[in-house]
């Protein structure tokens, strides 16, 4: 008899559906609401038990098939957008699992395809949603890891660079709270770094006002830590082979040159070492303006007696091959 009256289990589809409609209940109830409360624990449950059929528990790996039908139910109607919207006010337990969820979510296949992408190429303003998120410290950093997962999509990122709101990440990067300017600034890596031919044509199409900004407000930016991890990506972003042709651009600038010098001067060793990198690139041009001769060529005793000083902390050929051509193309220039 005990079988009859057993409970049938909760499938992630059920478990997605409650969750909906949890989600609407309480977008749509007072403060004074008497059920508020038990109904925000039971969304707080719900979401735990959809991340724990996503990651597994300690014991059991996630269910492929499980996952695939959470997947499908959570992009058949609103329920991310739901989520993204009602984060604020779920506990800070909840926000963390919420946040995980719809990380997870975006890598998540369903018949071979990353149904997440579909989903948010149909709703781009949660994009400009999740940015604008980096105004709010409380939600910040949960807004943030969900935008650095739905980036991986490369349609979403090509949106992001593409929109207003990617102007706003060079304000984000400089914001006090030490925390929260780091995942802006991890953001920014990513969205420079991950899709190299979006990327090479953002940096095409928008050379001037992007790197007027990047000059300005990081490269030149009062604060160290600003200083140090924008020379350190400009670098990555120049040496990458995608963007040759912004690289040629960017060095044939005296203007940016004065800027890498300056960061050679600086005190920190770390921001000499990755400002040299960027340099280099000025050197080893085979078509360099006749300017940016005439400035090498005045300012070759005092940058010659610079490299003779210039060491990295233990063995690195590379650097030194690197250090020794840049010697030597100084060294041979002849005024123009």
């Amino acid at each position: 008899m005990k079988a009859l009256f057993k409970t049938k289990p909760r499938t992630p589809a059920y478990l997605v559906r409650q969750t909906r409609d949890l989600l609407i209940y309480l977008s749509g109830c007072s403060d004074r609401d008497t059920k508020r409360e038990l109904k925000m624990a039971e969304l707080s449950k719900l979401i735990w038990e959809l991340k724990l059929i996503l990651y597994g528990s300690g014991e059991n790996e996630p269910v492929a098939e499980a996952c695939a039908e959470l997947t499908q139910e959570f992009f058949k109607e609103n329920t991310l957008r739901l989520l993204i919207m009602f984060l604020r006010k779920l506990n800070l337990e909840a926000r963390r699992d919420a946040t995980q969820v719809v990380a997870n979510l975006q890598r998540q296949q369903v018949k071979s395809r990353l149904i997440a992408s579909d989903y948010l190429e149909a709703n781009l303003d949660l994009m400009e949603l999740l940015i604008s998120g980096y105004e709010d410290l409380d939600i910040a950093l949960h807004y943030g890891g969900m935008l650095k997962e739905c980036i991986r999509h490369q349609s979403i990122a090509r949106h992001v660079l593409e929109s207003p709101q990617m102007r706003k990440f060079f304000d984000y990067i400089q914001i006090p709270n030490f925390d929260v300017a780091a995942d802006a600034t991890a953001t920014f890596k990513e969205l420079l770094t991950r899709h190299k031919s979006t990327v090479a044509e953002f940096l095409k199409w928008n050379y001037d006002w992007f790197f007027a900004e990047y000059n300005t407000k990081l490269l030149e930016s009062e604060n160290y830590v600003t200083r140090r991890q924008g020379v350190k990506l400009l670098a990555e972003i120049l040496l990458d082979r995608s963007n040759c042709a912004v690289m040629v651009h960017y060095v044939s600038s005296k203007d940016n040159m004065r800027i890498l010098m300056n960061l050679l001067r600086e005190p920190s060793k770390t921001i000499q070492i990755e400002a040299f990198h960027v340099f280099k690139l000025f050197v080893a041009n085979k078509n360099k303006p006749d300017d940016i001769i005439n400035i090498l060529v005045a300012n070759r005793t005092k940058l010659l007696f610079f490299f003779s000083n210039l060491k990295i902390d233990g063995e690195n050929e590379g650097f030194e091959e690197d250090k020794a051509h840049v010697v030597k193309e100084i060294a041979e220039l002849q005024p123009k």
